[in-house]
């Protein structure tokens, strides 16, 4: 994602160390803060309630909703002193509210470009064919045969090539934990498997095995790729919701891209 559309995070911290800050500052008593309240609207009140409790404000609980008027009086009554306001007249203060505002409307507008350029069925089901469905990883199954030294993987290739049988070689040889099923490790990814050893594998036919001793951190393999076969993708019901995400996010991109051109232009 480009530039433009981090600054949505940025609009998070910002509001977050706000929040923070309040937090320790003592409250004040029962009746100026019944008073104060007073200089804040409900909006106000909502939204902070909305955004410490993640739930609609009308849901708030009394001790909710008090500890927010609470930290609202701190900030009204903070922000009203003189030397407050001396500070906000500062280059680095306006900088940042600056800032703010604008993160804020960037926010506010891209939340509603999302809401109405919602993907459609079409959209969804191309992007699942071209990018989810097609990317499936192939699966392997295999065994191997795990050795600490390079002379004795060579010497397992050499009975192999003479027509021993791997399974029986592996129960006798193998060092790994597999041993005791003929070095059976079953179906897997490749990306499940180190990388030297994924590679073997994926590298053999279906019923070869590795000619030259394979070394990863475990020790020397000898590998038998035994089978293939293109695993299922997920359902689209399970990824629906991240290729809605991605499509919102591809589409406001290209919005941004389009706008920064007609303003270079």
């Amino acid at each position: 994602m480009n530039s433009s559309l981090g600054s949505i995070s940025i609009g998070t911290r910002i509001a977050a160390a706000t929040i923070c800050a309040v937090m320790l500052l003592p409250s004040p008593n029962a009746s100026a803060q019944e008073s104060q309240a007073r200089a804040f609207d409900d909006e106000v009140l909502n939204f902070l309630l909305e955004s410490r409790n993640q739930k609609p404000a009308s849901q708030a609980t009394a001790q909710e909703r008090e500890s927010a008027v609470d930290e609202l009086t701190n900030i009204y009554l903070v922000s009203d002193l003189p030397r407050a306001v001396e500070l906000g007249e500062g280059p680095r203060i306006g900088a940042q509210l600056e800032l703010q505002r604008r993160v804020l409307l960037f926010n506010a507008f891209a939340n509603d470009f999302l809401a109405s350029n919602e993907a459609t069925e079409q959209e969804i089901l191309d992007v699942y064919e071209e990018t989810v469905a097609l990317s499936a990883p192939k699966e392997f199954k295999a065994s191997h045969i795990l050795v600490e030294s390079q002379g004795a993987a060579v010497a397992l290739i050499e009975d192999l090539q003479e027509g021993a049988d791997f399974a029986e070689l592996a129960k006798k040889h193998s060092t790994g934990p597999s041993s005791t099923s003929g070095g059976d490790l079953g179906w897997f990814t490749a990306k499940s498997m180190v990388e030297p050893f994924s590679d073997a594998v994926a590298g053999l036919d279906d019923g070869a095995f590795t000619m030259k001793p394979v070394q990863t951190q475990y020790g020397w393999h000898v590998i038998l790729r035994v089978d293939s076969r293109d695993s299922p993708p997920p359902p689209l019901e399970s990824v629906r919701d991240v290729i809605k995400q991605k499509i919102g996010q591809r589409k406001l991109q290209e919005f941004m891209s389009n706008l920064r051109s007609k303003v270079a232009e």
